[in-house]
């Protein structure tokens, strides 16, 4: 009994003391290992507020020119060119023609170019090209970009006034209607002011329907002026008062008419004329003058 009583005792101590012992031993595990890191760009933010690349052009346009010079322009002093040759972009040069007419190009330097147009600038820088051995077959392109030296003022009332190249002798009802021709409102007369100061007043009419003698030539330089036409006034027992244009035959009579007729209630007899703030009776067959102002009056029943 005590022998048994013994053996409990001695595996009691064993395992109490093994308890402890077992305890102090960490239970480790391995750590998982790590992803392979892989390495990554930095974000970039788009630049904000870049504006997006625009062509370049070394050309600046006049707007109150037309954007192409009509076939046949003759180049002058200040008017931009460009010149090229085709495949050989060593050779391309924009240029603005100097005093003394003549541009700088590659090779053939000092060139005069102005009444050349673009056809027979090309032609000519195409052969001297040639004839100096620098290329066999050249194909020369030339371009008027800017033309400024051959053109005609138009002003006044037209249907689009401004600048009109001109690559030729043009008559001025030519001129006159490349501007769109006269408006409605337009008077009977065209003043033609040349470079030195003197001018002309033609009769529209007669360069209409007259002969070369009645419509002259014009060149550069040169400044046409449609002018308003003067107006009368005509109110009162009309039945179209208003403003009126002016006619050299223009009667009193044809006044009347231009304003509708009288009214049911309107009087010859009481037609008068204001004429620089004077009143007047007139006749009915008598011419009105600029500024003129009608008033028909109401009969008497």
């Amino acid at each position: 009994m005590q022998t048994k009583l013994h053996r409990f005792l001695l595996l009691a101590a064993v395992a109490s003391i093994a308890t402890p012992a077992m305890a102090q031993i960490p239970t480790r595990s391995l750590p998982a290992p790590k992803p392979a890191s892989t390495p990554t760009m930095p974000t970039q933010t788009p630049p904000q507020n870049v504006p997006a690349a625009t062509p370049v052009s070394t050309a600046t346009a006049d707007p109150a020119l037309p954007s192409v010079a009509p076939a046949g322009y003759r180049i002058g002093a200040d008017d931009v060119i460009e010149v090229d040759v085709l495949g050989q972009s060593d050779f391309k040069t924009r240029a603005r023609v100097r005093s003394d007419g003549t541009v700088t190009l590659p090779y053939l330097g000092n060139v005069p170019v102005v009444g050349e147009t673009a056809v027979s600038l090309a032609d000519k820088l195409g052969a001297q090209l040639r004839a100096g051995g620098y290329y066999a077959k050249p194909i020369v392109s030339v371009e008027i970009l800017g033309f400024v030296s051959n053109y005609v003022i138009v002003l006044g009332e037209v249907g689009s006034s401004g600048l009109q190249p001109i690559d030729r002798g043009y008559r001025l009802s030519e001129i006159i209607a490349r501007a769109g021709g006269m408006k409605p409102s337009a008077g009977e007369s065209v003043t033609l002011t040349h470079p030195d100061g003197t001018t002309e007043k033609l009769d529209f009419e007669k360069l209409a329907s007259g002969g070369p003698s009645d419509d002259p030539v014009v060149k550069a330089g040169d400044k046409i002026f449609v002018p308003t036409a003067e107006r009368f006034y005509i109110y009162g027992q009309v039945n179209a008062p208003g403003v009126y244009a002016i006619r050299s035959d223009m009667t009193l009579r044809r006044a009347l008419g231009q304003g509708g007729g009288l009214t049911a209630s309107g009087s010859l007899k009481k037609v008068k004329v204001s004429r620089n703030g004077e009143e007047r009776k007139m006749n009915l067959d008598e011419l009105l003058q600029p500024g003129d102002v009608i008033v028909v009056g109401e009969r008497a029943f």
